[in-house]
């Protein structure tokens, strides 16, 4: 391509751009949707005549609970057109597959068996569209013995095993602060979407996806598998300790109480490990502080594997003290200036203060002018060589681009939408 061609490339073109998704998600995929419309798709949300319930989860722009002010539908729906149309009706199931002629993909959280009821499966898609992606997100997949079970976030949780990984052994499991399963889902829906897309490029069809939110949030529990795989060692929750390492039985502390909140960090073993428990006590000593037995250690010959829990408690009491004396931003200092490895538990406004985030451009200001307010919202997941990802337009109103499509796309006359929507098809 020549620099003149170059020169004229729209900035805002990416890697999907000229694609088309149709996007039939409730919250447990939105980000999936998102991720190809951050890409350069041309997402098209569908939604059923008034909105659908995802528009009432909360917090709310003012604090005022409405369908078109939930920060969380604007947080997940960013880079996505949006249209309402019922299903539940001949004429929408009719609108739909003429949709369906025209996209690439399809991602849908319908419950198993509930579109092929309707006669919008994906054996009757692809006849009208060999070539589409169809992507089905639900709780525990299409098949198997748990296909009809409903589930919330929670139990997603729960049925994946994160959550006998989370809290302290002496009280009740712990959830992960947002909707984990429903983003783990999401991003497997378009990783799943992007393989198949792979495949069709090399022999031209279509096929479908069957994501499971259970088994997307596995994940998240992969260092527990390794343990039996290695140790032959079921990992149970141990609050702010890290177990398993040492054949002693000796537990590693792993969140330190700082300042102004908490800080990430393990004596650990190898030689990183060593090199930054070292690091850590010339720090120490520079301060003024006296390590204690951490000074006495000798942390090339030091192993973790068959340290005792006395020798732990020895290394961690002074380590815990001066730890407790440091500011999150004065630990991530040191840790990179001597190699060491740790890090803040960064609250959200931690993450919107960072350094490195505001340095890259992260961060995108996204106009809602209906709201009169303006949001910032998280940037590309990645930068590319060639092509912009990051959000392309704010999260869509309800039945927003009804005419756009309808009428400037399918060629409907906007009398003929004015009587489907007063029928309560769009």
């Amino acid at each position: 391509m020549s620099t003149d061609a170059v020169d004229k490339v729209d900035p805002m073109t990416g890697m999907l751009t000229g694609y088309r998704v149709l996007d039939l998600t409730t919250e447990l995929a939105y980000l999936g949707g998102k991720i190809l419309g951050d890409l350069g798709a041309d997402v098209i949300k569908v939604e059923p005549p008034g909105g659908e319930a995802g528009r009432m989860i909360g917090p709310f722009c003012g604090d005022v609970p409405d369908p078109e002010r939930s920060l969380y539908w604007l947080a997940y729906n960013t880079s996505k057109r949006g249209l309402t149309l019922s299903l539940g009706t001949v004429r929408g199931r009719e609108l739909l597959k003429e949709l369906v002629s025209t996209a690439d993909f399809l991602v849908e959280s319908f419950s198993p068996g509930q579109l092929e009821e309707m006669g919008l499966g994906w054996e009757e898609l692809k006849l009208i569209n060999p070539k589409l992606i169809m992507v089905s997100v639900s709780p525990y997949g299409q098949t198997g013995p748990y296909r009809n079970y409903s589930a919330s976030d929670l139990e997603i949780m729960a049925t994946s095993g994160l959550l006998s990984l989370l809290g302290s052994p002496d009280r009740p499991p712990v959830r992960t602060s947002l909707p984990q399963s429903y983003l783990w889902a999401g991003m497997s829906s378009a990783m799943g979407a992007m393989v198949a897309h792979f495949r069709r490029g090399m022999d031209g069809r279509g096929q479908h996806v069957d994501v499971s939110a259970q088994a997307s949030t596995l994940w998240a529990t992969i260092p527990a598998p390794a343990f039996w795989d290695v140790l032959r060692q079921d990992v149970v929750r141990d609050g702010e300790f890290v177990t398993g390492r040492s054949i002693t039985g000796a537990k590693m502390r792993a969140v330190y109480k700082c300042q102004d909140g908490y800080l990430n960090f393990i004596i650990y073993g190898g030689a990183a490990g060593r090199g930054t428990n070292r690091a850590l006590v010339e720090w120490m000593r520079e301060e003024g502080f006296d390590p204690g037995y951490a000074g006495e250690v000798d942390w090339e010959s030091f192993d973790i594997t068959t340290v005792t829990q006395d020798e732990m408690d020895r290394i961690e009491g002074p380590v815990a003290e001066f730890l407790s004396r440091q500011t999150k931003q004065e630990f991530l200092t040191q840790a990179l200036e001597r190699r060491m490895l740790g890090y803040p538990v960064s609250t959200a406004e931690d993450i919107l203060a960072d350094e490195q985030l505001d340095a890259r451009g992260f961060w995108q200001e996204v106009e809602y002018p209906e709201l009169e307010q303006t949001f910032r919202h998280p940037g590309g997941f990645a930068k590319f060589s060639s092509g912009f990802c990051g959000v392309r337009r704010p999260a869509p109103r309800i039945g927003e681009h009804n005419s756009d499509v309808y009428h400037g796309e399918l060629g409907l006359s906007l009398d003929e939408i004015e009587t489907l929507a007063e029928n309560g098809v769009v």
